[in-house]
């Protein structure tokens, strides 16, 4: 089959892209911004890709049309398939189709840690010998590739497969969260809180998205939930079919951690000790992910032991905390948070890491998310960024990210610490001119951020 991708150069677009070229399709695909790193992967698959979406790419006269949700209405190349009639489908569905279908799914819910925590769980089934196929919505550091189909060791695709099931829309013309495609045998509930607030009304919508997933799981199957997390109490209260284990609870029941310092905790399951991980991350929201993994790895058969044991040489992913470089003592991080409980769990991650006498912290934030440009949690900004020392805020004012709102203004109650701008270069020399050896540059976005790292490493020396 030959598939042409509009807008593969998203993260989830541009796997499904490899997963295709993988199982043997013909693949092609275009997208508005054609650059590296995600250009250079695809190329190197040997897929081509058309810069912008002129309607002439009909031409290639393709079997399927694949669309992103980064496609709208009033598309040229959409306008053109719709005129023609010819045959389209979004990501999510191809995906459950042509790649999940009789596939034991592991899908990764929530609304932080999903990257992290599919990673984990890849990674242990990985180090268990499944071989697993996984779609992760970042590049884990264990596989140097954010999607692949996995192996069943006689020549075919493994029979597991790790997938991060956003809540995010389909496709211009599915309003369905992208996570009821995928048809999830074991599915991890991870947290929920109100996010895309350009689709989602408020909570209760999205809660409802996360009952129709739940809806999906099949009697056998089993949905791995956060007991902490109200709203997700409220999820399986309208309605659950499958078995359930709760994580984060109270010894005695499901999963818990006892005994956690930096860089290890002691996991419980039902009372009993299973065993200490002892790794290199670190913060309570990655032992809440690693819980999660642990027990939907235990449902594909992975004895708790195992998983911790694989914990123990996980690397993480890129974009979580990130050291991309130090220059003349001042060391700047990446890291993809841009919710304000995210930007907060960050922040104050890194500041327990650094310790009373470690430094100062830079941060350096572009929020950029659909929600964010929305201007719906701007007031949640401020105290977000209470943990650092000083706030560089960047906010373009024309273009694509262009904020709807006074981010100078959001960031006042910060007082003397926070400075706004929406020139790239003039925030890289602020930055470069405050920063001292022992500081620490912690850099905040969803997206590339104009380079904004090198460009800091760069000033800085």
């Amino acid at each position: 089959m030959h598939i042409h991708i509009l807008g593969i150069c998203g993260t989830f677009m541009g796997g499904l892209a490899v997963l295709a070229k993988q199982a043997g399709h013909k693949v092609t695909g275009c997208d508005a911004n054609v650059y590296p790193p995600m250009s250079t992967q695809l190329e190197d698959q040997g897929i081509e890709l058309i810069q912008g979406f002129d309607p002439s790419q009909v031409a290639l006269a393709p079997d399927l049309f694949v669309v992103g949700n980064v496609v709208s209405r009033g598309n040229a190349l959409m306008e053109e398939i719709l005129n023609r009639g010819l045959p389209y489908v979004s990501g999510p569905e191809w995906i459950g189709r042509h790649i999940l279908q009789d596939k034991w799914v592991l899908a990764v819910a929530g609304t932080h840690g999903k990257t992290t925590t599919s990673a984990m769980l890849a990674w242990i089934l990985e180090h268990a010998g499944y071989q697993p196929g996984f779609l992760i919505g970042g590049v884990p550091f264990n596989f140097g590739i954010s999607a692949r189909l996995g192996s069943d060791g006689q020549g075919g695709a493994s029979p597991f497969f790790v997938i991060e099931a956003d809540e995010y829309d389909t496709a211009f013309f599915d309003k369905r969260s992208k996570f009821v495609h995928y048809r999830a045998r074991t599915a991890i509930l991870n947290n929920l809180e109100f996010d895309h607030a350009d689709i989602f009304p408020d909570l209760g919508a999205i809660e409802t998205q996360f009952h129709h997933l739940v809806r999906t799981v099949p009697g056998i199957g089993r949905v791995v939930v956060n007991g902490r997390e109200a709203a997700l109490q409220r999820v399986l209260a309208r309605g659950c079919w499958s078995e359930q284990e709760q994580f984060g609870v109270a010894e005695g029941a499901g999963w818990a951690l006892r005994n956690f310092a930096d860089d290890s905790f002691e996991v419980i399951f039902d009372g009993a000790s299973q065993g200490t991980v002892h790794w290199a991350l670190s913060g309570e929201h990655n032992r809440m992910n690693a819980l999660a993994a642990i027990a939907a790895a235990r449902h594909v058969g992975v004895p708790p032991a195992q998983s911790i044991a694989a914990l123990a040489q996980f690397q993480n992913v890129r974009r979580r905390m990130e050291l991309r470089g130090s220059v003349n003592g001042v060391a700047v991080y990446d890291d993809f948070a841009h919710h304000p409980t995210a930007i907060a769990t960050t922040v104050a991650g890194l500041r327990k890491t650094l310790g009373a006498d470690g430094g100062r912290i830079l941060a350096v934030l572009e929020p950029r998310s659909n929600t964010m440009k929305l201007g719906t949690m701007k007031e949640s900004l401020p105290a977000s960024l209470g943990a650092a020392d000083l706030v560089f805020g960047y906010g373009a004012d024309t273009g694509r990210d262009a904020l709807g709102w006074d981010l100078g203004q959001a960031l006042a109650p910060l007082g003397e610490r926070a400075q706004a701008f929406d020139d790239l270069p003039t925030l890289v020399q602020a930055v470069a001119a405050q920063a001292r050896p022992g500081d620490h540059v912690l850099v905040m976005s969803n997206g590339g951020f104009g380079g904004v790292h090198q460009k800091l490493l760069d000033a800085l020396a």
